[in-house]
């Protein structure tokens, strides 16, 4: 790890290697937000879930329900997830379980975008409107 020093404070530079991309979630930078401090004294940071791999904080909470799932042995690859969803969990839970080996079913009202479903149906989740 190397910094700098940037108008009296450091900028940390890493470079990190994951063992997968489940080990990512959460792991995201954090920034400190210099010019929306509101005393000089105050140091406002910000976490940056975007980094998540699907792009969403949702990824987290994803991934806790299937590990919880797996410890209560609940999920097998047997058996199928099914989410109810219109938006980021349902991507989330898709991607999570494609990668651990389960089947999802996603239920979702007939509106939802193209993108969303073509995001889904890449994580081979099977839908239903």
């Amino acid at each position: 790890m190397s910094s700098t020093p940037v108008e009296n404070r450091e900028v940390m530079v890493t470079r990190l290697t994951y063992k997968g991309i489940l080990t990512t979630i959460g792991n995201t930078p954090t920034v400190e937000l210099q010019n929306l401090s509101p005393k000089e004294s105050v140091r406002i940071f910000a976490k940056l879930e975007g980094q998540n791999p699907t792009g969403s904080v949702k990824d987290r909470i994803a991934l806790k329900m299937i590990e919880q799932a797996e410890q209560n042995g609940d999920i097998s690859s047997s058996r199928t997830i099914l989410e109810p969803t219109s938006g980021n969990t349902g991507i989330s839970i898709a991607m999570i379980a494609r990668i651990k080996g389960y089947r999802v079913k996603v239920v979702m009202p007939e509106n939802v975008s193209p993108e969303r479903t073509q995001l889904l149906e890449a994580y081979g989740a099977e839908i239903v409107y």
